[in-house]
């Protein structure tokens, strides 16, 4: 199994229009520092699965040499989460949709003139999809009134993604997220002196929760522009960047 962190910024992205903070200024250097909106693909010899489809994905996909996917989890409603699936107008038509009735309700609709095949999944009931096993979790993202994480296992490998979330998790979320050989977690500030944004865990909180369940590695994403350019910062924490890929 493959991960590759098509985007690993927050949802306006870095650099934000009109900042030219040492990150923004950074990031429109190119480097690094530069993070697009929400995307996730999983992969293995039989297929590819997008976690999420952010605004940025015909970017995304260009880049990363993705022609086709097999199927489309999406965690929540925001629109940095799921408004790039429009850009499979004309390339790819009834893709199969993947998500919790209240997400696939709105969501489906907006983008009703691709004709998605939807697949309402309900939390904590395992499915499968490219010979791999999913797992929808419940996570707290006010104000959204339902998110979900994801559990994805190969074999005896398991991935957690947390998808925005806050710190505080349900005991049978936790007994799902348990033990990952990876955890991508959410993580868009440093830390709350900093900033804090209540809806979103910062990264000494994503740490803690690595900690907690007993993650062997974790990256960090869905990253703002408050952290240092990424040379910096990452040598203080695990920060994921686009583009990056993981073997399991």
């Amino acid at each position: 199994m493959k991960i590759t962190l098509l985007g690993t910024g927050d949802a306006p992205g870095t650099p934000i229009i009109g900042c030219h903070c040492p990150t923004c200024n950074d990031a429109q250097r190119g480097t690094k520092s530069q993070r697009l909106r929400s995307s996730l693909l999983v992969e293995n010899e039989y297929g590819k699965v997008l976690i999420d489809t952010g605004p940025d994905l015909r970017a995304q996909l260009l880049k990363n040499g993705v022609e086709h996917v097999d199927g489309v989890i999406w965690t929540h409603g925001h629109y940095d989460h799921f408004t790039g699936f429009a850009e499979f107008h004309r390339v790819q038509y009834k893709v199969d949709v993947y998500g919790i009735t209240e997400t696939l309700d709105y969501i489906v609709d907006y983008l009703s003139f691709l004709g998605p095949k939807r697949h309402d999944i309900p939390m904590y009931k395992p499915f499968e999809l490219i010979g791999l096993k999913f797992t929808l979790f419940e996570v707290k993202h006010r104000p959204y009134k339902r998110a979900v994480g994801v559990m994805i296992q190969e074999g005896v490998k398991k991935v957690v993604f947390t998808g925005d979330s806050e710190s505080e998790f349900l005991e049978k979320s936790l007994e799902v997220m348990d033990s990952p050989d990876l955890l991508i977690a959410d993580a868009i500030v440093p830390d709350r002196s900093i900033f804090h944004i209540k809806k979103h865990m910062d990264a000494i909180e994503a740490m803690e929760l690595g900690k907690r369940i007993h993650a062997k590695n974790i990256v960090l994403t869905h990253l703002s522009h408050y952290f240092k350019p990424h040379v910096e910062a990452s040598k203080e924490y695990p920060l994921g960047y686009d583009g990056m890929q993981l073997e399991i």
